[in-house]
């Protein structure tokens, strides 16, 4: 739990940032809105001084098996395509951040639970922070995926900072 030491001085309040905010995690997944939330994250590192962990889930290729070579042929293009897709994700942000220099580390993975990959990544990076968009892509994905914004909320033990 972080602590914000406040003194007042002559009516105004000064904050103590160097207790509040060191690594905070940014996850993206391309969406417009995820890069709200990412620039909303850049802010608030540029402002405590903290570093960023900017990160991109890719969802594994998921197909039932009943062509075994057609479907190693459609994975391995799926697999180049999503990793393409993540590198683009995140030159994206790499350009962002760049603007407001701040320290940036950037890393994609494969993962069929995204909110867990978000809590595994807030934890192996020591970040005290999750700062995320309240949604992501449409459609079938999410009917299919639920709510990973509401997994962090409800999992997380770090603050996670909703964006709209």
């Amino acid at each position: 739990m972080s602590t914000i030491a406040a003194e007042t001085i002559s009516g105004s309040c000064s904050i103590s940032s160097k207790a509040l905010f060191r690594r905070i995690l940014l996850p993206i997944d391309g969406s417009e809105l995820s890069y709200r939330a990412f620039t909303m994250g850049l802010e608030l590192a540029s402002n405590f001084g903290a570093e960023a962990v900017v990160m991109h889930v890719v969802p594994p290729f998921n197909a039932i098996a009943y062509m075994t070579e057609f479907l190693a042929a459609t994975e391995l293009r799926y697999s180049q395509h999503a990793v393409q897709s993540a590198s683009r994700y995140l030159d994206k942000a790499k350009a962002l951040a760049k603007d407001v220099q701040v320290q940036c580390e950037y890393h994609f993975m494969f993962g069929e639970h995204p909110h867990e990959a978000i809590l595994g990544a807030a934890d192996e990076h020591h970040c005290d922070l999750i700062v995320m968009a309240t949604h992501g892509w449409h459609g079938l994905n999410r009917l299919v995926l639920g709510s990973e914004t509401q997994k962090v909320l409800a999992r997380s033990h770090v603050p996670v900072l909703v964006c709209r």
